[in-house]
């Protein structure tokens, strides 16, 4: 299994005026956390796309690529992409060229956002926001296919016979799309033999076992190979040495930032019996000590049988050196187990002769 942190990059605000605070920082620490990711042996680091005071990261690729050239290992990856409110072509050119920087190390993961900033600063209109991502799926989908494109046009302008340069070292270049429950992005996900990103970030995740089924069922249907399409489970997370201290440490910037985001959508704000309630075997939060973070993991791998787990472990602010202690401890002693698990749980069950690959029908780790 893959294991791997995201991040959308949050900063502190001025109450006062709702201006953003301390973004050159920001940034700074988010290299360092993606440094010592790829030093302690982590597989992938996510960065989201915002346009709100709140986030630092509007343009993910060119932090990406700032981190590309510090690191040696660690595949970088949009999370995500807002597609709907981009130009595709300028979308593969930035994760193309971040390939070329990290070595065959970039990512696109596409989704339709759970922000809506985005749309009226680009020029977009929400009343498309299907058709915006259908529409441009498709033409990133054909840029990665073939360097020289033709387009019929809609909400991109036409394009006729140009080429798209630079083109990556992987090819294809990879494609995920990110998914929150909505069962017909599910299902496109899977028609296109596309990887899929599910965000549990609430409830029982027993309850999401029916989109991995239907993901799965819809592969079939469209011709595709589900043992060869990557899952990945995405969700809210922090870790220390003691699992109190970590409790501790994550609520406040987590009831913080959760409850001005419902004020923003009619949400009650988070209470902290709701946040305890999560953080149980069966809630949505990993939140504890590296035990209690392996007992999960591998509870929902045992569900799910998924390939990849990122955890965003920066909800709202939270000390710079705690977060790199819990990157620390994801990467040294998290990590490590949950393979080493995975692989033993594996080996069991696969038949006489046969691979770890066809014994839980699991795309082995990239």
């Amino acid at each position: 299994m893959e294991i791997g942190i995201y991040s959308f990059g949050e900063t502190r605000i001025d109450p006062r005026t709702g201006r953003q605070l301390e973004a050159r920082e920001r940034v700074a620490h988010l290299l360092d956390e993606i440094q010592v990711a790829d030093s302690v042996g982590l597989d992938v680091f996510g960065l989201g796309e915002h346009h709100r005071p709140d986030y630092v990261s509007s343009t993910p690729a060119t932090i990406l690529a700032a981190a590309a050239a510090r690191t040696e290992r660690i595949r970088l990856t949009s999370a995500v992409t807002v597609l709907s409110s981009d130009d595709p072509v300028r979308v593969f050119q930035d994760y193309a060229t971040l390939d070329l920087i990290s070595g065959g190390r970039a990512e696109i993961m596409v989704g339709r956002g759970s922000f809506t900033e985005s749309f009226p600063l680009f020029g977009q209109d929400l009343s498309d926001y299907d058709e915006l991502f259908s529409q441009k799926l498709e033409l990133l989908l054909r840029i990665r296919a073939d360097e020289r494109v033709d387009w019929p046009g809609g909400h991109r302008p036409a394009i006729e016979g140009r080429l798209v340069l630079p083109r990556p070292i992987q090819d294809p270049l990879p494609v995920w799309v990110a998914v929150g429950g909505n069962p017909p992005s599910v299902v496109r996900a899977a028609s296109l033999g596309l990887p899929m990103a599910l965000a549990i970030i609430g409830g029982m995740p027993e309850r999401f076992v029916p989109f991995f089924d239907l993901y799965r069922d819809a592969a079939r249907r469209a011709g595709h190979d589900p043992k060869t399409l990557p899952l990945s489970i995405n969700a809210h997370g922090f870790l220390a040495d003691d699992a109190e201290e970590a409790a501790e440490l994550a609520f406040p910037p987590f009831a913080e930032t959760m409850g001005r985001i419902g004020t923003e959508r009619g949400w009650p704000p988070p209470t902290r019996a709701q946040f305890d309630a999560e953080r149980r075997l069966r809630g949505a939060v990993f939140l504890g000590d590296p035990d209690a973070f392996v007992e999960k993991i591998l509870f929902q791998h045992e569900l799910f049988g998924h390939d990849r787990f990122l955890v965003q472990l920066t909800v709202g602010p939270m000390d710079h050196d705690r977060v790199l202690r819990a990157i620390e401890l994801l990467g040294t002693e998290v990590a490590p187990r949950v393979r080493g698990e995975i692989r033993s749980r594996q080996a069991a069950h696969s038949p006489p002769g046969g691979t770890e690959k066809e014994a839980d029908g699991a795309r082995p780790p990239a």
